[in-house]
């Protein structure tokens, strides 16, 4: 399998925040939950767990959002 873009998870102290999420998305999350497990040779992580670390991931490679926070200071 090729290497996911999304490494192995920080193990962090949770913030409740809550996500209405639509069923399409949340059955891709857990399908890419099962990729993940199988890249990096650890257990499934619930669904919830992938959305902060993807959005880490792609604020920090959105080449648009990064030149937009560098003009806003």
């Amino acid at each position: 399998m090729s290497k996911l873009k999304l490494g192995p998870l920080p193990d962090e102290k949770p913030v409740k925040a809550t996500v209405d999420i639509p069923a399409a998305v949340y059955r891709e999350l857990t399908a890419y939950a099962e990729a993940h497990a199988a890249d990096t040779g650890g257990s499934p992580v619930p669904p919830e767990k992938l959305l902060v670390p993807m959005a880490i991931q792609l604020m920090a490679t959105d080449r648009g959002f990064r030149r937009w926070l560098a003009q806003r200071k």
